[in-house]
């Protein structure tokens, strides 16, 4: 193997599903400054998972001017992320343990979508911050995800990278930063394109090994 390789992971749909606890959120944020009447649901987070948070915002407060809804939005993501740091969401099976894995091997990142402080509260909930070694998001720079992937690939002189994530948006990004991508299919939504597939998280060590990165694992795998 020469050069630096990585792995890098989307959130939602890909490592956890916080739509029920989101939800909750932000319902309480909704009835308290906007409308007890407007209720955010577990399907209207899932219908709009991966989208910038100002599409977001547009998407689920479409009756609501710009700076009204992106001043709601803003009070919704504080207290979400408060929410999400004391209680966590539904990580999906054998996460911890395929981290694990993958960290003997290569350096392992987080790109999402989301607000400011989402990821560092899944990270501190779980304490998995010994997992990753750099993060990036909208909420910190406004740039598109494709933006902030090639970002986190220079910034940490990645030569060669792969991006996990579960829906289209998430592989056109990664095509748009020029790195390879694996279809989280247990996620949110679907692919177009033919791509290398995971139908649980703990398939991933397999497939980077036979896939992704000529790499093995035989020695470190020691579940199914």
């Amino acid at each position: 193997m020469t050069g630096k390789q990585g792995i890098i992971f989307d959130m939602d749909g890909t490592l956890w599903d916080s739509a029920a606890q989101v939800a909750k959120s932000w319902s309480q944020v909704v009835a308290e400054q906007y409308s007890p009447e407007k209720v955010i649901t577990e399907k209207d987070l899932q219908s709009v998972m991966g989208l910038t948070m100002d599409k977001l915002a547009q998407a689920l407060f479409p009756e609501l001017q710009e700076q009204q809804r992106m001043e709601l939005l803003e009070a919704c993501c504080q207290t979400e992320n408060e929410y999400l740091r004391k209680n966590g969401g539904s990580l999906y099976p054998d996460v911890e343990e395929t981290l694990k894995i993958l960290q003997k091997k290569y350096p392992l990142y987080i790109v999402s979508n989301c607000q400011s402080g989402y990821i560092e509260a899944f990270l501190e909930f779980y304490r998995f911050e010994d997992y990753f070694q750099d993060i990036e998001c909208f909420g910190n720079n406004g740039l598109k995800k494709g933006e902030n992937i090639r970002k986190v690939v220079e910034r940490n002189a990645l030569e060669d990278a792969v991006y996990v994530g579960d829906i289209q948006g998430d592989f056109d990004a990664s095509a748009e930063a020029g790195i390879k991508f694996i279809h989280a299919a247990y996620g949110f939504g679907n692919i177009r394109q033919q791509v290398a597939s995971i139908q649980k998280f703990s398939e991933l060590p397999q497939i980077i090994e036979s896939l992704i990165f000529p790499v093995s694992f035989s020695e470190c795998l020691d579940f199914h």
